[in-house]
């Protein structure tokens, strides 16, 4: 007997039901009656109404594994447009917008990791960027997206700092020329001057555009994950904003 013929008598009853359960099983008729309460034998009364005062009761297990599995909250997952542009020579800007029509991005940070340094971690095809707050007191109840400065950690290894901006005339106009681009990567010509210490004669602006999955897991944890196109495997890059609590 071959493995073929041995897994077929083995898989075969799994799949087709039995005859003798199903002549074995035969339907019962029963009087409908005015009350649905008679159409319920006695015995599945008595289980359903001791189900019922499990349930509500608080000290039984059930319902104590219950609670506790409502309580936990659960990772909220959205879709946004990110953009990482800078100039070749300059810092790597990352802007977040939850609409592409709109020049006010929902987050724009200036990382102090520069552009051509950026394209040589990504040439390993995984880039995980981490943005760690400071454990200080005033930063305790800060809202997340409102840090001024974050710790920068690219793949492990600690390369500076991030700071939060505000857009600029310059950055919307980039926006504005970019609002019809969802998905895609090129240069811009010069005339974009981003930060400090930038200025037009330094050259075209690199950019690339993409869908972001944004997963905010609580208060103090969010993370920005590149969406490839068409479900190719290719670019693995994230960025991840941990609070003073998720700190390490």
């Amino acid at each position: 007997m071959t493995k073929i013929d041995a897994l077929r008598r083995f898989l075969l009853p799994c799949f087709a039901p039995s005859a003798t359960s199903s002549s074995a099983a035969t339907p019962t008729k029963k009087r409908l009656s005015t009350s649905l309460r008679d159409d319920i034998p006695d015995a599945d009364l008595d289980s359903s109404s001791a189900a019922a005062a499990q349930d509500s009761d608080p000290s039984s297990p059930s319902s104590a594994s219950v609670t506790s599995s409502v309580a936990q909250p659960r990772p909220s997952k959205s879709m946004v447009i990110g953009t990482i542009f800078g100039h070749r020579r300059g810092h790597v800007w990352f802007c977040v917008q939850h609409d592409r029509l709109s020049t006010r991005p929902a987050l724009l940070l200036e990382l102090s990791i520069l552009t051509h340094q950026l394209v040589k971690e990504m040439r390993f095809g995984l880039v995980r960027i981490t943005l760690e707050c400071d454990d200080r007191s005033d930063l305790a109840t800060c809202p997340l997206r409102s840090v001024p400065v974050w710790s920068l950690h690219c793949n492990g290894r600690k390369l500076g700092f991030a700071a939060r901006r505000k857009a600029g005339d310059k950055v919307r106009l980039m926006l504005k020329t970019m609002e019809s681009t969802t998905v895609g990567a090129g240069a811009l010509p010069a005339g974009f001057g981003f930060g400090s210490g930038t200025s037009d004669s330094d050259g075209p602006v690199m950019y690339m555009r993409a869908n972001y999955e944004h997963v905010i897991g609580s208060a103090d944890s969010e993370s920005f994950h590149l969406i490839n196109p068409d479900q190719c495997p290719g670019q693995e890059l994230s960025v991840f904003l941990l609070g003073s609590r998720n700190s390490v």
